[in-house]
């Protein structure tokens, strides 16, 4: 699978944006996907996952509360809303995706994602 992020952009703090992640291939819908972010200077950490069907997700301390993981599989579009954005949530973010066709736990360690996207960056001024 090869995946295309997309949605980035400068915004000021407090405001929003919505990441987007086209997926190609088939099978879109035996995939975990996962967001994960490396800001300036600083390793990449995970920011969400979501099962395949969409019925479960995971979200770093960080976000939680702030982001959205979501998922549209007719569509093999995996999403992150992003509200109530900080200056902080600076950083590239990644669309992560492994194969699981017998597994609906979304994962969030970075060595369970196989493909990667090539990332977009997010800029929150304060």
């Amino acid at each position: 699978v090869q995946l295309q992020a997309s949605g980035g952009g400068l915004v000021q703090a407090g405001g929003s944006l919505r990441l987007s992640c086209a997926a190609s291939g088939r099978s879109f819908s035996s995939y975990v996907m996962g967001w994960f972010r490396q800001a300036p200077g600083k390793e990449r950490e995970f920011v969400a996952s979501i099962s395949r069907s969409g019925g479960r997700t995971n979200y770093a301390d960080s976000v939680k509360g702030r982001f959205t993981i979501s998922r549209d599989n007719p569509e093999n579009t995996v999403y992150l809303q992003m509200n109530s954005l900080k200056p902080e949530d600076t950083a590239v973010y990644y669309c992560a995706a492994d194969f699981r066709p017998f597994s609906n736990l979304p994962p969030y360690a970075e060595y369970e994602y196989s493909y990667w996207g090539q990332g977009t960056l997010v800029t929150v001024s304060s």
